[in-house]
């Protein structure tokens, strides 16, 4: 389990460091739009998607 958790932490930091050479911008720069900016916008849409699918099935309970 070690393993496999180094090796993603390790597959993302180069993801993250081939993104910023091809964008041109720092690593920090899009460490900072991907998990301030884009994890939170994700996450606030998901949960809006959860709670409109969560009334659709409801609605079909209660017909």
């Amino acid at each position: 389990m070690k393993d496999f958790v180094k090796t993603i932490y390790v597959y993302c930091t180069d993801f993250i460091i081939n993104l910023a050479n091809i964008l041109d911008v720092s690593y920090y720069e899009i460490n900072a739009i991907l998990f301030c900016f884009l994890y939170p916008l994700i996450l606030i849409g998901l949960i809006g998607v959860y709670i409109i699918q969560k009334r659709r099935l409801n609605k079909l309970k209660m017909s």
